[in-house]
């Protein structure tokens, strides 16, 4: 099989999804093919980005090795690691682990339709500001499984407006959970939560990034 490029792996608290505030151990691999602009980790996308090679194997053991139960792949975009679906695979036969696959929205995820329940998407939804809404790929949806996220990172009330308009043409909290979460420093949280008392959201929820409350925005490794 073949190499991962890893440019970190640590353990920490989970920051977003369905599992935050719960230990996890973090793979971030490098590379996206988007390119938000607030994207928090930009660094991990550079050309040249130093990065460890790491076999499946050699990642499993690691993460058993931290013995915490959460597992998040993340980047850079996990999905468009060649081979990918080998590590998710070999992840998810041990069913001691619960796996967390953070994808940007633009990757096709219908080949994982038939994986397990300790595996989930947190699968982004990109607005307007984010500079990169054409890439989405809404036919997505059609492939989420109640285990699942789908995050809005929202950065203005046109953000805000748009997230409400996919959150019901695709009826996304019927088969999902769904979140709505501020790009830092760009919109307050007590802005959000007006406009979904405003606009009776009343399945969505309100999630802040907590890594960033606790540590530096700009910190590595949590």
């Amino acid at each position: 099989m073949g190499k991962y490029k890893v440019v970190e792996t640590f353990v920490s608290i989970n920051g977003e999804a369905t599992h935050a505030g719960e230990l996890a151990c973090f793979i971030r691999f490098a590379g996206c093919n988007l390119a938000c602009g607030y994207c928090d980790t930009k660094w991990a996308n550079e050309p040249q980005v130093p990065y460890k090679s790491m076999s499946a194997e050699e990642i499993y053991a690691y993460i058993k090795s931290c013995g915490v139960k959460n597992v998040t792949l993340t980047g850079g975009e996990p999905l468009i690691q060649p081979e990918i679906e080998w590590l998710i695979t070999l992840l998810s036969a041990d069913k001691a682990l619960r796996v967390e696959i953070e994808t940007n929205g633009s990757v096709d995820i219908a080949g994982y339709d038939a994986r397990p329940e300790n595996v989930c998407m947190t699968l982004d939804y990109k607005l307007p500001d984010s500079g990169m809404e054409q890439f989405m790929r809404t036919e997505n949806y059609a492939w989420l499984k109640p285990q699942d996220a789908v995050k809005f990172v929202v950065s203005s009330i046109r953000d805000l407006e748009t997230a409400k308009k996919i959150i019901e043409t695709y009826d996304l909290c019927a088969k999902a959970t769904v979140y709505l979460s501020s790009a830092f420093s760009a919109i307050t949280p007590a802005q959000i939560v007006e406009y979904m008392i405003q606009e009776n959201m009343k399945d969505v929820r309100l999630q802040l990034q907590m890594h960033k409350y606790i540590w530096d925005p700009e910190k590595k490794g949590v």
